[in-house]
């Protein structure tokens, strides 16, 4: 019996590793493929300068910066809104109808595709408020669209803190929000910036929400209120409409290196916060 089930261990080990190794052998062939036809037409002049003939030629300098203030304007607007319907969700909520009604929402609100938020914030947002395509628009639309990841992401690491935690700091007179801001809060941190990082991921590579909301504009945004054009969007017009394909493969080797720096930083610090709270 003992020998029949190691067989059968060892059997399911092998098909998992099988499958592991097929998702990243996959993995590595698609970053290959884009990597080696992108690194070519990737060069100083590349980022530095201006789209020319609709991205046919010149840079994407635009493109980036537009890039860079959707996501950090969508995340701003999330993160926050996030952490906090997530510590009322697990500290303070009761648990009824209405806090089920409420994550219910939240799971169905992750499930939606992004072409109904984009449709929602052009109705919304573009039209109904008078935002125009904008990048404001473009951030309120993605902060909406990642705001079930960071609730539900922050909500799982806040759960993973001990109740005893809690019991120790109110039993010696703190406060509840003392409790939540300095008790719990803390070792959970790991846990929810890991829900923003996937939050800033799904942001920066989302095309249709985007493209219905901030338009596709290749000039330099000088505000929150100027139409702008994402690095994902720029892939997507280049490719579809076969404008340029070393640019288009330039941009989307550019893509991933944004996102990988962006990991990198975000899990150093998760790192570094994680020795802290260690000792």
């Amino acid at each position: 019996m003992i020998k029949k089930n190691r067989i059968v261990e060892s059997f399911v080990f092998a098909i998992i590793g099988t499958f592991t190794l097929i998702t990243v052998a996959i993995l590595f062939a698609i970053l290959f493929h884009i990597i080696v036809n992108g690194i070519q037409g990737i060069k100083w002049s590349f980022i530095t300068q201006f789209p020319e003939d609709m991205g046919k030629s010149g840079g994407i300098f635009p493109v980036i910066v537009g890039t860079i203030y959707i996501t950090i304007l969508a995340v701003a607007i999330a993160a926050p809104v996030g952490v906090l319907a997530a510590i009322y969700l697990t500290e303070y909520a009761k648990k009824g109808k209405i806090l089920f009604l409420i994550r219910f929402g939240t799971e169905t609100l992750a499930g939606i595709p992004s072409i109904i938020y984009g449709l929602f914030g052009f109705a919304f947002f573009v039209i109904a408020l008078g935002f125009r395509w904008s990048i404001l628009s473009g951030a309120l639309t993605l902060s909406i669209m990642i705001l079930p990841t960071i609730i539900r992401t922050s909500e799982e690491a806040i759960k993973t803190v001990p109740m005893s935690f809690r019991e120790g700091s109110l039993a010696l007179g703190a406060t509840k929000w003392q409790t939540v801001a300095k008790v719990v809060v803390p070792p959970a941190m790991p846990g929810i910036l890991t829900g923003v990082i996937l939050g800033v991921g799904r942001a920066i590579g989302e095309t249709a929400a985007v493209l219905l909301t901030a338009g596709s504009s290749l000039n330099l945004p000088t505000s929150i209120f100027s139409p702008a054009r994402t690095m994902a969007i720029h892939l997507y017009i280049l490719s579809s409409e076969g404008i340029s394909k070393v640019n288009s493969y330039a941009t989307a080797t550019l893509l991933i290196v944004l996102v990988l720096i962006i990991n990198t930083c975000a899990n150093a610090i998760i790192r570094r916060y994680s020795k802290i709270l260690g000792h």
